[in-house]
């Protein structure tokens, strides 16, 4: 069967929507791939590169132009809306991911949405590589721009622990937070497409550990349907965790896909959503990534390809150690996975 050989952007595209297979299934980053090599060989860090919009730009391109995956994606930290929104953050070094320090909110009353919040130092910095990005690379690799749901927002203003008891004492409290920070999603979200980002990962952190599949149907399906309608764009859910229990719950929501752990099987997870979300992931990152070989990432890949994954990926944002050598075993992977698995 004849197959084209697609642009890393048309790659990438048709594996979010479930279309068409070229040579070779496609590799991104819905989150974060840069690593300690990857600064080094750039000659750019943390914290600058969190900070300045060249930078920013500059280092998220390295994981094309380096590591050849189909993507490029200029936000390496979960922490931009908490920054614009009054949190103090550390924005962390090379061996350390950006942190909020502070949790300035206890009520409703506590939340303040800037009305220039697209001017906000970490806002607009996203922005303007997005932007960046658009102008060197936007007609042959795909652009990801990413956002904080309302729930992973809440766990930084207020603190996770916190947040979390108000699921069982103060669900109406939860349920106004959500719908208030569900505004910054949605504003940041489409400014994001406007600059030029191809699809949106959405990150909000109902993880399989903290919260049940029930919490996530009743508290946050309505919301992401909302967010989903409202940005107008393709949009990637990532949640954390075992979520093999509520994976129909992010086909109802209506995601076109998911970026998913290796705690959840990829045949498993190809055989639920039948065909109705596509899958990215799911290559471990502690285990494999970070402490295996180049062959035991390779094997991992070939293992998803052949369950049936569109995207191959690292399962979530790298650890900062994590050798280059194994992250582009995922796309030495790629390169071979259709010929031997079409077998």
């Amino acid at each position: 069967m004849f197959k084209k050989n697609f642009s890393p952007k048309r790659r990438f595209l048709s594996g979010l929507f479930g279309g068409r297979k070229g040579l070779r299934i496609s590799v991104g980053n819905p989150t974060s791939i840069v690593c300690i090599e990857l600064m080094q060989k750039t000659g750019i860090h943390f914290p600058e590169a969190h900070l300045d919009a060249k930078l920013m730009a500059e280092l998220a391109a390295a994981g094309h132009e380096i590591l050849d995956y189909d993507t490029v994606m200029p936000e390496f930290s979960v922490q931009q809306e908490a920054a614009a929104l009054g949190c103090e953050v550390n924005w962390g070094n090379d061996n350390m991911m950006p942190e909020a320090k502070t949790h300035p909110v206890k009520e409703l009353k506590d939340i303040i949405i800037p009305d220039n919040i697209l001017e906000k130092p970490s806002i607009k910095v996203v922005l303007d590589a997005i932007s960046i990005l658009r102008k060197e690379y936007g007609d042959h690799i795909a652009i990801l721009g990413k956002v904080m749901g309302p729930w992973t927002i809440s766990y930084h203003l207020v603190g996770t622990q916190e947040f979390l008891t108000w699921v069982i004492l103060a669900q109406d409290k939860i349920r106004r937070f959500l719908d208030v920070l569900k505004e910054v999603t949605i504003i940041f979200g489409k400014a994001q497409m406007q600059a030029g980002a191809d699809a949106i990962t959405l990150a909000d952190h109902a993880t399989g550990d903290l919260v049940r599949p029930e919490t996530y149907r009743d508290f946050l399906i309505p919301i992401h349907q909302e967010i989903i309608r409202r940005i107008g764009a393709p949009i990637i859910l990532h949640i954390c965790g075992n979520c093999i229990d509520r994976l129909r719950y992010f086909v109802e929501a209506g995601f076109d896909a998911y970026h998913f752990e290796w705690q959840v099987d990829a045949q498993k997870a190809v055989k639920i959503v039948n065909g109705e979300m596509s899958l990215i992931g799911n290559i471990n990152n502690a285990k494999t990534l970070y402490n295996g070989k180049p062959e035991d990432v390779y094997a991992q890949a070939k293992y998803s390809i052949k369950a049936g994954v569109n995207i191959l990926a690292p399962e979530c944002c790298i650890p900062l150690q994590t050798p280059l050598r194994n992250l582009k075993a995922i796309v030495e992977a790629a390169k071979d996975g259709y010929r031997e698995t079409d077998r």
